[in-house]
């Protein structure tokens, strides 16, 4: 995306197609020497049989500058786990298998309920998290980067861009934001983006007023990417959600924690696709529906903790708004798909804007009701001040399971 566009918020790195990926990799091999790398691929089992993590370990295999790589490994039985072990020996750089489900993570998990520490949900945030915390533990590695494990458009030039900016000497990073366009079978996809995020941080605007916050989310190409990077010493403080809201919790996180100018967003590629949710209309706990409302009160609650109060007047206020802005939305959309080509069902974006209009009462609602809700799962500083071993236990317990498996 050759625009050369900054807002003057955050910087965006584009990719105007004038370096290789060998010479980016190139650059990559020289700062390791001093910059340590490590990816973390959080995967569920099921992710092993389709037809995106093959290519992504294919395509990781190609690349030299990695230190190490850690893979979060969700919902596998012993039987499955060791299959994972086999899977992975295709990887050329080292790595270590957190298996979530086994019983030595189990324990040191119920160790951690037991003070309350542990993470409340099982899924995607829960796996980062002690992936992160496997990160810590290791303590070898400067810069950390993290994707998804069901990218069906995966090339290893995505994740040289991703790494490249808070690996950089001459940068002055802490994070990097992946973006992308979200076209892909002559569609337009990202609906959550284009029909939620959008739309709402513009009702947001209105119904509450202009704050940094509001402008830093708005300058996020694409605030629901889940590639981003960081340098390391970000991690012991990092508060993440263990539900569907972890990108934008993420976003809050540095907006709070850091200057817009050591925050940056990269554009990985030209095109990209990935598994899809159904909408799932009719039951609020799967699909886009269950995505939308973490998402609503990830925000709610991030603009609670800088004084602004949500009665459920407020609530009316901004589902009106919010719909409006995401009708307007669905206009524009309409046009850019035409120009370009592309299939478009304005029935199907409309049913999807009125599902996310009413999820917007049912976050408030859930927001109301729960208002000692904890939004995060604790930071890894605060189980360190709470068990000092933990980390080093925890390391031990990884090793033990990847000696035994391998």
């Amino acid at each position: 995306m050759s625009d050369f566009y900054q807002d003057g918020t955050i910087s965006t790195l584009h990719d105007f197609g004038t370096k290789s990926t060998k010479d980016l990799e190139k650059d990559l091999l020289k700062f390791s020497k001093e910059r340590k790398m490590e990816l973390i691929l959080p995967c569920l089992y099921s992710e092993l049989k389709g037809d995106a993590l093959p290519k992504i370990v294919s395509e990781i295999s190609k690349t030299n500058y990695l230190n190490h790589i850690i893979i979060g490994l969700d919902k596998a039985s012993e039987a499955q786990a060791r299959k994972a072990w086999t899977f992975f020996e295709k990887l050329e750089t080292p790595f270590t298998i957190l298996w979530n489900d086994g019983p030595n993570l189990k324990k040191l998990d119920k160790e951690l309920k037991k003070l309350g520490l542990a993470p409340n949900e099982y899924g995607k945030g829960r796996n980062v998290w002690y992936c992160i915390g496997m990160s810590i533990a290791r303590d070898s590695a400067r810069s950390v980067a993290l994707h998804d494990c069901d990218i069906k458009t995966y090339d290893r030039r995505m994740l040289a861009k991703l790494f490249y900016p808070v690996v950089n000497p001459l940068f002055n990073f802490e994070f990097c934001k992946g973006f992308y366009p979200r076209v892909a079978d002559n569609k337009m996809n990202g609906r959550v983006a284009r029909l939620l995020v959008f739309p709402l941080l513009n009702a947001l605007e209105k119904t509450i007023g202009n704050s940094d916050y509001l402008n830093f989310m708005k300058s996020f190409k694409y605030p629901l990417a889940g590639e981003f990077s960081f340098r390391r010493n970000i991690l012991p403080e990092l508060r993440i959600s263990s539900d569907w809201g972890i990108e934008i919790g993420i976003l809050s996180e540095m907006q709070r924690n850091f200057s817009p100018q050591n925050i940056c967003q990269v554009d990985l590629a030209d095109t990209y696709d990935h598994k899809h949710q159904n909408l799932s209309i009719n039951d609020e706990k799967l699909g886009l529906s269950r995505m939308s409302i973490d998402i609503i009160k990830t925000f709610i609650k991030k603009l609670a903790t800088q004084g602004h109060s949500f009665s459920k007047e407020q609530f009316r206020s901004l589902k009106a708004t919010y719909y409006r802005e995401a009708l307007d939305l669905i206009d524009a959309y309409r046009n850019d798909a035409q120009m370009n080509g592309l299939k478009f069902d304005s029935h199907t974006e409309e049913k999807a804007v009125e599902l996310f209009a009413a999820n917007i009462m049912k976050a408030g609602d859930a927001f109301n009701q729960n208002p000692m809700d904890t939004p995060f799962i604790p930071t890894w500083s605060r189980v360190k001040s709470a068990i000092p071993d933990f980390l080093i236990r925890l390391e031990k317990a990884v090793n033990e399971d990847n000696m035994r498996y391998i």
